[in-house]
């Protein structure tokens, strides 16, 4: 019994040095879309509530979110071209996800509204529908009236369109998720070892914000 302990605790070990020997090539785990990176270390993450992917990376985005070094958050950006819903419906749960987030709750609105979407298979025909999400699962009716459409919840609405026609032009941004660091390095999912998925990835994400060329 002692001698297995000491090969799987052996073997755990080996697994660990493997882990954090890993080395991160250009072109096989990210790619350099950007001359430049940003003044300040970022996260952004594009999504979509309608996509299926984006759904069952969620987790995987929510614990980097609580991993990255102090200072830097993880920003989540709402797409609209996913074919599954109108742009003006995409755009009112892109508000609606601000709404939350501006209110301390980002992370349970965008449960609620991936979990309405993939697990009840459940439609949104318009912004009310949305609010009714909200309220009955204890989000306040109040505070959602008052932001949905104000000038802040609005302008970063708009902030997500222009940061997804931006990098589309530049044919960066092809499909959902992505994640994009420092506004230079965007992410390869498929080369992660997905057995170690969301230590390989944070591994990742640390790596090129703090990746100095």
């Amino acid at each position: 019994m002692f001698r297995r302990i000491l090969l799987s605790a052996a073997a755990l070990l080996s697994l660990t040095l493997t882990v954090q020997a890993t080395e991160f090539v250009e072109g096989t785990h990210y790619e350099v879309v950007a001359e430049k990176a940003t003044a300040k270390p970022e996260v952004k993450e594009f999504f979509s509530f309608y996509c299926g992917h984006c759904f069952r990376f969620e987790p995987f985005a929510n614990k980097l979110a609580n991993q990255l070094p102090k200072g830097v958050m993880l920003e989540k950006v709402h797409v609209d071209f996913v074919q599954a819903a109108a742009p003006d419906i995409q755009n009112a749960l892109a508000r609606a996800y601000l709404v939350g987030k501006s209110a301390g709750q980002g992370e349970k609105v965008a449960a609620m509204i991936f979990d309405y979407i993939h697990q009840k298979r459940a439609t949104f025909s318009n912004e009310a529908d949305i609010r009714n999400l909200l309220v009955v699962n204890d989000f306040d009716g109040k505070v959602f009236d008052a932001k949905i459409n104000s000038m802040p919840i609005v302008t970063g609405a708009n902030a997500m369109k222009s940061a997804q026609n931006h990098w589309s032009e530049k044919r960066v941004l092809t499909g959902v998720p992505m994640l994009l660091v420092n506004g230079k390095y965007k992410l390869k999912f498929d080369q992660l070892n997905s057995e170690n998925f969301d230590q390989e990835l944070q591994q990742l994400v640390t790596y090129l914000l703090a990746k100095k060329d």
